[in-house]
């Protein structure tokens, strides 16, 4: 393949392919899209905002939050690119410089998550592990803290892979066969037959998928260990309850993401990454909210305050 190299950042172009090969579908699939987009924004906002008016706020509800927040900005990066190339017939354009940016975006929101992700397991093993410390432990000050690191650790793993992936020398063809600047198809575009650019995308991952599994497979075989010496069934059984819900995201989280990004350049698929892409761009985001709206007490309990005095004030 032919190099290309007198094209600047400031003039060079990239084309999102997106889902051109599927010209029968393609208003089926916006309207799909656009449906589970404005469903997704609305269970996040209700999330966000139902913590927000909460007086009284836990540590996992000042989480949730943040998931909530993270979730938001996930799928405005990615979504309305995806619905405009839906709606072009020969794909969407997109910068040098846009579309770095939204690969800077999307992986920093994606490793802030993994990083809020470790955080939640750590809030779950103090409350089960050392639950008489759990209020001294778990302060707001100390809350704030940790989400503050995690979104400080996103961006900054992530402007150093953005960085190290757009140096490379991208060939004539700048077509990626995808709906946004996705990693692995934009790496699939380089000019070199090495296994070295995949390096910061390793690195990456170890920072931000391996590292983080590791913390949260710890956090919960101390969490088991507890759990064997408690004697009352039910109480076992009510403890581990306050965990299905982060053990479920974080399952559909790391599940999607190591898939993707964990294996060789050479097992690089564009329809199969694809359809891989809908899933944790667009399904994982949806489920995230009706996952804690009805596995989460504090949730439920804030939502059905607000629906009450909502349907007082229509009376």
């Amino acid at each position: 393949m032919e190099r290309d190299n007198k094209s600047t950042g400031a003039t060079m172009e990239f084309l999102l392919l997106g889902f051109s090969e599927l010209l029968c579908l393609r208003v089926l699939l916006f309207l799909i899209f656009l449906i589970i987009h404005l469903v997704t924004l609305a269970g996040n906002v209700m999330i966000f905002m139902a913590v927000v008016m909460e007086p009284s706020r836990p540590p996992m509800l000042f989480f949730l939050c943040q998931l909530s927040v993270i979730e938001l900005c996930y799928t405005l990066v990615i979504v309305p690119k995806a619905l405009f190339s839906l709606i072009v017939v020969d794909g969407s354009t997109i910068s040098f410089i846009g579309c770095a940016a939204q690969m800077h975006l999307f992986v920093a929101l994606g490793g802030a998550e993994c990083f809020l992700l470790v955080a939640m397991s750590y809030d779950r093993y103090v409350a089960i592990c050392q639950p008489l410390h759990y209020i001294a432990v778990m302060s707001e000050e100390f809350c704030l803290r940790l989400a503050v690191a995690c979104c400080l650790g996103g961006f900054a793993v992530a402007l150093g892979l953005t960085v190290a992936v757009f140096r490379l020398p991208f060939c004539q063809s700048r077509h990626i066969n995808h709906f946004f600047c996705d990693v692995p198809a934009v790496l699939h575009l380089a000019c070199t037959q090495s296994y070295t650019p995949e390096l910061p995308l390793l690195a990456a991952c170890v920072l931000l998928l391996l590292l983080p599994f590791l913390l949260i497979l710890t956090s919960y075989v101390c969490i088991a260990a507890a759990l064997l010496h408690v004697t009352s069934s039910v109480g076992r059984c009510k403890a581990f309850s306050t965990c299905i819900s982060h053990l479920a995201i974080t399952s559909l989280h790391y599940g999607c993401a190591t898939f993707m990004y964990i294996r060789p350049k050479t097992s690089y698929s564009p329809d199969r990454d694809k359809m891989v892409s809908l899933v944790y761009t667009n399904i994982t985001p949806l489920l995230y909210p009706l996952i804690y709206s009805l596995r989460n007490k504090e949730i439920r309990g804030v939502l059905r305050k607000i629906y009450l005095s909502f349907y007082r004030e229509m009376l």
